[in-house]
């Protein structure tokens, strides 16, 4: 028996094997790997592509809440956008100013971050109990609604958010006088705004996919994939619906409500018009992309649709049809703002139809072909 474990070195023998976070050698080392070159990142590439690493970080803890809800728990939620405004705004009226015409208590981020999440969990909570009576494209309707009646609070709330058009200043990185969105010195090294951000950001990213993927190995997890793969059979087992569908939904909209005081701590204004469906869509496709159920997945599909923007505003320097102004006064055909639309509802379909696993998918045929090459058929 031992020599049959000495060949095969990756023959589990144990259920704590099995669940190991890192189960194999090769991931152990790919992610050491990956870790190390992000945290060189900051020193090799200019400020302004920092900037789209960091939002692309913020945007993966938001993807990886929805695929907890979505892919793990097989609830089809279409409003993501709802949480991250409540994130976003919870954060920005606790570390704003007191002295401005806007709601702002002058605490510090990192009371502001974690109890954006808390308030963003909480209103996941409070729709649960709607939520886990539903499912499928009623579900979807439902949460779709909130997207709506967001955008009419945001608008007409304008002590909290400005209101359209004006919007309010985003969220202050101030920690114990610690500024994260200026210039200076951190250990003795001299910082950007943008490298101070980026790492702060891939910090909390690490913090939450490790939390995520926890939680999607323990009971809670199996529970969800339970609820996903057949809910009556779940429930005939024993597994209470309604409150493993309630986890799933707090969760989710904690983990929106950090990506949301993220986001807009790397900018400088919130605008109430940006929390709409597209946002949504925008974290649908991120999982679809990526990858359902899998937390690498939601970071794959995050940093791709990332840096789309970064691609679609160099397409007029190639494309002159396509303008850069949204009310094409420059005669051009769609502009880059609709071509960004276009693109999502494209790779949405592309992946479904061709890659349904998505990128993570893709990842895995190519793994698999090397480990089989040359016998790879």
């Amino acid at each position: 028996m031992s020599n049959a474990l000495t060949r095969r070195p990756e023959l589990y023998t144990t259920y704590a094997q099995d669940m190991a976070l890192l189960d194999t050698p090769a991931k152990r080392n790919s992610v050491a790997a990956l870790a190390v070159a992000a945290l060189t990142v900051p020193w090799l590439v200019v400020d302004p592509v920092l900037f789209l690493f960091a939002q692309g970080f913020a945007l993966a803890i938001g993807a990886i809440g929805l695929n907890l809800v979505t892919g793990y728990a097989g609830q089809v939620s279409l409003g993501h956008a709802f949480f991250v405004a409540v994130g976003a705004y919870t954060a920005a009226a606790l570390t704003g100013d007191t002295d401005t015409r806007f709601v702002g208590f002058g605490l510090q981020l990192v009371v502001g971050l974690p109890v954006a999440g808390l308030v963003a969990g909480l209103a996941g909570f409070v729709i649960s109990p709607l939520a886990s009576r539903l499912r499928g494209l009623y579900l979807a309707i439902v949460t779709l609604g909130l997207v709506f009646l967001g955008e009419h609070l945001w608008k007409e709330w304008r002590s909290l958010t400005g209101g359209l058009g004006a919007g309010r200043p985003g969220v202050v990185a101030d920690v114990g006088g610690f500024r994260f969105d200026q210039p200076g010195e951190v250990f003795g090294v001299l910082m950007s705004s943008q490298q101070k951000m980026y790492y702060l950001c891939f910090a909390l990213l690490v913090v939450f996919a490790v939390l995520a993927r926890n939680l999607a190995r323990s009971a809670v997890g199996r529970a969800f994939g339970a609820i996903r793969d057949r809910d009556v059979a779940a429930e005939v087992l024993g597994v209470p619906l309604a409150k493993y569908k309630s986890i799933a939904f707090t969760v989710s909209s904690a983990y929106a409500g950090i990506a949301g005081s993220l986001l807009y701590t790397l900018t400088s204004v919130i605008e109430p018009a940006s929390f709409n469906l597209l946002m949504s869509v925008q974290y649908i496709a991120m999982i679809l992309i990526g990858g359902v159920a899998t937390i690498s997945g939601s970071i794959a599909g995050a940093m791709f649709l990332g840096f789309l923007p970064f691609v679609t505003r160099q397409a007029p320097a190639l494309f002159p049809w396509i303008s850069t102004d949204p009310a094409l006064r420059d005669g051009g055909f769609i502009n880059v703002f609709q071509l960004e639309a276009i693109l999502y509802g494209a790779l949405i379909v592309a992946f479904l139809v061709l890659q349904p696993r998505g990128l993570f998918g893709l990842w895995v045929k190519v793994r698999n072909y090397w480990k089989g090459w040359p016998f790879s058929y």
